[in-house]
């Protein structure tokens, strides 16, 4: 074989391995554990849980803690903050 057909297989086997190895490379990464969303409006486990402050505060009484995150455009609103106050008003009409 030629010295330049020698260099070109040489070459191009080195290409392959590199692109070979770059991609296991991002497969790899991929591969990472990354911590789950925790995101409040898609997430049913802080939908369930009581407020923090409810102890505290005796506004946030009944309210979980998606609740609780809302509770300011609530009050700006006057929408109901608790199920006792929903059960209320559907009595009253």
């Amino acid at each position: 074989m030629r010295k330049s057909t020698l260099n070109s297989v040489i070459g191009s086997a080195l290409a392959a391995g590199a692109g070979i190895f770059a991609f296991r490379a991002i497969q790899e990464r991929n591969k990472l554990n990354v911590p789950k969303d925790i995101d409040m409006r898609n997430s049913s486990e802080v939908d369930k849980r009581e407020s923090v402050i409810a102890d505290t505060d005796p506004a946030e009484k009944g309210l979980s803690q998606l609740d609780s995150a809302y509770r300011e455009e609530w009050q700006a609103n006057a929408f109901p903050q608790t199920h006792r106050e929903m059960k209320e008003l559907e009595e009253d009409n």
